[in-house]
């Protein structure tokens, strides 16, 4: 689908793992964004090719997990967001990680477009239907708490200890289906 600024929204494809990677390492190695992520650089770059080839593997196929990716009218990747479904819970539901947008393409919406693409992608599957989609927002991230108010989301009340910080907390939001 194309986005309003121009950039193809899509799933990454089987054989794109080497520029995944190259992303999420990105994401990672971003001083801004890094807050946002469970995973540290130093453990991702000892990642072995195989587990990346897995994860572009998989958003191909779409059907419980899938990596949306914003790619520029240059082909270059301006940013990814991924979404996978939780069924231990008390309802099906869609998980949203991941969400990085590459400094220069920040400010120009395709932050927006993936949500929302992750979004229609959590309320088109057949099977589970989903009845909401959550993620979890840093507690210093109050720019990215701002904008998942704005497409909608609201907090549950749910927190937890940040992963890489216990002094810190991290908050629930979610988007229940209208």
């Amino acid at each position: 689908m194309l986005g309003g600024m121009g950039y193809v929204i899509r799933p990454v494809k089987a054989g794109e793992w080497e520029r995944l990677k190259e992303l999420r390492l990105a994401a990672l190695a971003d001083p801004v964004a890094r807050v946002a992520f469970n995973e540290t650089f130093e453990e991702a770059v000892r990642r072995p090719d195989e587990l990346w080839r897995q994860r572009a593997a998989r958003s191909a196929e779409g059907h419980s997990i899938v990596t949306f990716i914003g790619e520029a009218a240059d082909g270059g990747w301006g940013g990814m967001v991924v979404a996978l479904v939780e069924t231990d819970e008390e309802a099906p539901q869609t998980h949203v990680v991941g969400v990085y947008v590459r400094p220069e393409h920040r400010g120009t919406g395709l932050a927006g477009e993936l949500l929302r693409a992750a979004i229609a992608w959590s309320w088109g599957l057949a099977e589970p239907v989903v009845e909401r989609v959550r993620l979890w927002v840093h507690e210093e991230n109050a720019r990215a708490e701002a904008f998942y108010r704005g497409l909608g989301f609201a907090a549950t009340g749910r927190t937890m200890a940040d992963p890489k910080d216990s002094t810190a907390s991290e908050r629930e939001m979610a988007l229940r289906r209208g």
